[in-house]
């Protein structure tokens, strides 16, 4: 039995699109749950448009999500075997040159290539649609090169296809169409047919086809806001395709040891963003805390990087308490360009009136009062057990006795400056003892000469 090649084939054209990637992931999955061997080849015949910077971004966009591949080729290297089968095709009066007026220059002769067309009834066996019969009567003597050393995309495809050994094509199946052509090619150089699975393709909500004006549709788009590699291959294998069973997450190796063509559905995926951010935050919690800490200071602004307090050793600290408000880390520069996060590094700028709770009707004095008792407590915990959990032991009772709100509002106000913040006792623990102190010194002072 051969052994399975499946193939992803790019047009450096543009950046790599989600559509692509989704692609390139079921033929990697199919590839290794056979056993096999996944290949990329780089379709980059369109001179006027290809640009090597766009071959870069597809590289790299598939080796960040660990699309490990067994070989690449690109297009380009293979005219000379092109020529060499329409020569063969020539000889064999299976297809012709036809003298025809260029489309750019009606005045001038083209020297094109097309394949005689034996308008056949063709079917063939679509792994998840079943079989597919087309007449190719309608199709004509249609052309499959420019000129000798110009194929068209349906020649160059079967012959690299066949010479790399490729026993599975797997795409999308707005691609349902161009398989008669292809299949008709192939028969015509005797060559052994590949076995086609078209796969749904992605649309957007209301299920019009995804594009950019409707989204981010670049893999490099949601690279730059923060998405985490092994979330988007988690997501987009679940875009057409079912494991059935309720698992939701699932690693890369996951997904090889159990992918299979009979569980894609036919029918269009629905690409959503809020899904595709709770993935992204399911796995942004599973990060080491090193590793989220290198991803939250990349997305912190300068402007907070510049704040007087600004150390590493507090970003590390706040890591798990930015993870929790986020589901991407563009969202930490957003915080960070609003001032959301600036109390993290240095103490915040009031008016006395603020520390009033919104509830109840505590005057300064009363606040102030309580705010002392907080010291007190707070101050009884020793510096090494200075932790969330003590700290909100030290207070709770307390925070019942006189009024969680007129307690802990004015203490967590004191400390962040903002009507909406991490709890007090995170706050507390982020900032430390020395500096939740001074914070909170600072806060009766200024309630008492206000009062």
């Amino acid at each position: 039995m051969k052994k399975v090649r499946t193939r992803i084939a790019p047009s450096p054209t543009g950046n790599l699109h989600i559509g692509t990637v989704r692609t390139a992931l079921f033929n990697f999955l199919f590839a290794k749950h056979e056993d096999g061997e996944f290949i990329i080849r780089i379709e980059d015949t369109d001179k006027e448009r290809n640009e090597k910077k766009y071959e870069e971004d597809i590289l790299e966009g598939l080796s960040w999500l660990n699309l490990t591949h067994d070989a690449l080729y690109r297009q380009s290297e293979h005219v000379a075997r092109h020529t060499e089968v329409l020569e063969e095709l020539l000889q064999a009066d299976k297809a012709y040159i036809s003298r025809e007026p260029k489309k750019d220059d009606p005045q001038a002769e083209a020297l094109i290539v097309r394949l005689r067309n034996p308008n056949v009834d063709l079917t063939f066996t679509d792994l998840i649609r079943g079989d597919i019969t087309f007449n190719t009567e309608d199709l004509g003597d249609f052309v499959i090169a420019r000129s000798m050393t110009e194929p068209l995309y349906h020649l160059a495809v079967v012959v690299d296809d066949y010479d790399a050994g490729i026993t599975h094509v797997i795409r999308g199946d707005d691609h349902i169409s161009n398989t008669p052509r292809q299949i008709l090619i192939g028969e015509a150089l005797n060559f052994e047919r590949p076995q086609y699975a078209h796969i749904p393709l992605i649309l957007s909500p209301d299920r019009t086809k995804l594009s950019k004006r409707k989204g981010a549709v670049s893999l490099c788009d949601y690279r730059n806001k923060g998405y985490i590699s092994e979330a988007i291959t988690n997501y987009l294998a679940l875009l057409g395709w079912n494991p059935g069973t309720e698992q939701e997450t699932f690693s890369l190796d996951e997904l090889c040891k159990i992918f299979s063509l009979e569980k894609i559905q036919k029918g269009g995926a629905i690409f959503n963003q809020e899904k595709l951010d709770w993935f992204n935050k399911e796995y942004l919690r599973k990060l080491p805390l090193e590793q989220l800490t290198m991803h939250i200071t990349k997305a912190l602004p300068q402007s907070v990087k510049e704040l007087t307090g600004y150390n590493e050793e507090r970003v590390l600290a706040i890591a798990p308490a930015l993870a929790e408000r986020i589901s991407r880390f563009d969202e930490i520069t957003a915080l960070g360009e609003t001032g959301e996060l600036d109390y993290y590094f240095s103490a915040p700028e009031y008016i006395p009136d603020a520390l009033l709770p919104t509830k109840g009707s505590a005057t300064k004095e009363e606040t102030a009062y309580y705010l002392e008792e907080v010291l007190h407590r707070l101050h009884t915990i020793n510096d090494e057990h200075f932790v969330e959990e003590k700290i909100k032991d030290a207070l709770w009772s307390y925070a019942n006795e006189k009024g969680r709100s007129a307690v802990l509002w004015p203490m967590r106000f004191a400390l962040s400056g903002k009507p909406k913040s991490p709890d007090p006792f995170s706050l507390a623990h982020i900032l430390g003892k020395e500096e939740t102190h001074m914070r909170l010194e600072k806060a009766i002072a200024m309630l008492r000469k206000n009062a």
